[in-house]
């Protein structure tokens, strides 16, 4: 069919439209970086922190748990990955955990961790997107598991489940992956100098249904 001159014209607007919210969106998702710096050789985007809401940005704070000194814990419904510290505070992260469907909890622990790790798609997860590559070389500005990733075992087994950086910074704050645990790139980085080998991991739908008193729930009021 011969389309009028009405009809070139709007369905030019309408690319052009298209191409705009495109722009947008590229933009919006541009902002959340500043500029680039290099860790062991590899160049990568750099977060752009003064975009992100402060409640998601590492720090110190309150927190009583009967949980030994350098235990990770990991609150799923409010967002926030802990790492406990002497006096009765804990370093405060920021995360993204998995979507409704992906959520999982228990105990673990870190058995193997990797700089600039290669990403490689879990068969399952190729199912349901087989346009994705069979892996994804460590370094590649591609790969979503960023700088660092720690790998969580349970007796022994791996999880299949990790710690790791992420592509998405605006993601940090929602449910939001495959049930792996996504942090912002400079704190995968933090948190794998601060976590050896055997690192005991807790994950839980929100710490307070866990806690056995009051005294064992998160003050999470910043530590000047």
């Amino acid at each position: 069919m011969v389309g009028t001159r009405r009809d070139i014209l709007l369905g030019g607007l309408a690319l052009l439209g298209a191409g705009a919210v495109g722009k947008s969106a590229f933009a919006a998702a541009s902002s959340f970086f500043d500029g680039t710096t290099v860790d062991n050789g590899v160049t990568f985007r750099r977060t752009n922190f003064a975009k992100i809401d402060r409640r998601w940005q590492r720090q110190v704070v309150k927190y009583f748990s009967s949980e030994p000194i350098g235990t990770v814990v990991v609150d799923t419904r409010h967002h926030f990955l802990y790492v406990i510290m002497e006096n009765k505070t804990a370093i405060r992260y920021g995360v993204g955990v998995g979507r409704e469907g992906f959520k999982w909890f228990g105990r673990a622990t870190i058995d193997a961790k990797s700089l600039w790790p290669q990403w490689t798609p879990p068969p399952e997860m190729r199912k349901r997107h087989p346009e994705l590559p069979e892996f994804v070389a460590g370094g590649s500005p591609k790969n979503p598991l960023g700088p660092r990733a720690m790998y969580l075992h349970r007796d022994g087994v791996d999880t299949g489940y990790r710690f790791h950086g992420t592509l998405e910074p605006w993601s940090i704050g929602k449910d939001a992956s495959s049930g792996c645990i996504r942090m912002f790139n400079e704190d995968a980085i933090d948190l794998y100098q601060r976590c050896p080998i055997g690192t005991a991991v807790q994950v839980l739908p929100h710490i307070a249904d866990q806690a056995e008193s009051t005294t064992q729930v998160s003050q999470t009021t910043p530590v000047e």
